[in-house]
């Protein structure tokens, strides 16, 4: 019954581990550390460093362990690197799935959960967006990962995986307990910048455009707690256990904020003012993502706990402030 995380040294795949390992579920975790930190989960946890392609460590990893679910997080997740480098993106994110798919299927794993993302709708509409929503992105990145939505369908048809792909809008926050956060050095999350922005990590920071077809001119992002996006994992996880069958469903609150809204939640949080300039749009960024979370709320005893942009920037900034004093601490 052992649980193989993908990507689980990483920020959401770290906050997975934890939640399982308080539940008492064994756990492995596979990843090859390019954005990940071992110092990010319990030190019970055992730890394989490697890639998701790497068929034959994959094989050893599910028979070795008695894996028989896969949470897959194991990815590269940065719009504009993507536009610069797509084929990169398109080896990860895609290609390494597959190889992933198929070594789980030759060894006997029946559920699988895939952390796939917004960026596979594309400019949308104004309005919530439905799972059935057209899906027309705007970047290699989602591209690759909608072409490892496709690859697990069709996988999951022909060979009887049965699978629940979560669509993140934006993720943020960190662990209440201060266990685990975003650590990544070049994170480009905008919580992450602003927070790190206001305890004087960053001199400045910048706003991508200001003049999209939104209330305040800045893009509007439907930001989820870290914490609430793993609970809909375990919930995933669990439903597909009782023999749930395979489903694709957004992982959001159902409401936006926009850019200037955030940076004014940071200022409220950290008591600071801090330097905020203004550029040109980002290739690949819709104006507005935002999750109709009607199916999720239907197929899952899903209950968002930290429906909160207050609370979200609250835990991510006395994450960056506990990361700095680390970071200090081991330079010192």
């Amino acid at each position: 019954m052992t649980v193989l995380v993908t990507g689980g040294a990483g920020y959401i795949g770290s906050h997975m581990v934890h939640q399982l390992a308080d539940a008492g579920e064994p756990v492995v975790v596979l990843d090859n550390l390019s954005t990940g930190f071992r110092f990010l989960i319990p030190g019970s946890v055992p730890f394989i460093a490697g890639s998701t392609g790497d068929r034959p460590l994959v094989n050893d990893i599910i028979a070795h362990y008695g894996v028989t679910a896969i949470v897959h997080f194991a990815a590269s997740i940065v719009v504009p690197e993507s536009v610069s480098d797509p084929l990169t993106y398109y080896g990860n994110n895609t290609m390494n799935t597959c190889a992933l798919l198929d070594a789980a299927i030759k060894a006997g794993v029946r559920d699988f959960i895939f952390s796939s993302t917004a960026a596979v709708y594309g400019a949308t509409e104004a309005g919530p967006i439905r799972e059935n929503s057209p899906t027309a992105p705007l970047s290699p990145y989602g591209t690759s990962k909608l072409m490892a939505e496709i690859i697990l369908h069709d996988a999951a048809r022909a060979y009887g995986l049965r699978f629940v792909t979560l669509r993140y809008f934006n993720v943020a926050g960190a662990d209440p307990k201060m266990r685990t956060g975003q650590a990544t050095l070049t994170a480009t999350h905008l919580i992450k910048v602003a927070c790190e922005t206001a305890i004087g990590k960053r001199p400045k920071m910048e706003i991508f455009g200001t003049d999209y077809p939104t209330p305040d001119g800045t893009c509007i992002r439907d930001y989820i707690h870290v914490s609430d996006l793993v609970d809909a994992h375990s919930s995933a996880l669990a439903y597909l256990r009782n023999g749930g069958a395979s489903a694709t469903l957004n992982c959001g609150y159902g409401r936006g904020s926009s850019v200037i809204e955030v940076i004014d939640a940071v200022r409220r949080a950290s008591g600071r003012d801090f330097p905020v300039e203004v550029s040109r749009r980002r290739p690949g960024d819709p104006p507005t993502l935002v999750a109709n979370v009607e199916r999720i709320h239907a197929t899952l005893p899903w209950r968002p706990r930290f429906q909160n942009l207050d609370t979200i920037v609250t835990h991510a900034l006395a994450w960056e402030k506990q990361l700095a004093s680390r970071r200090k601490d081991a330079v010192s």
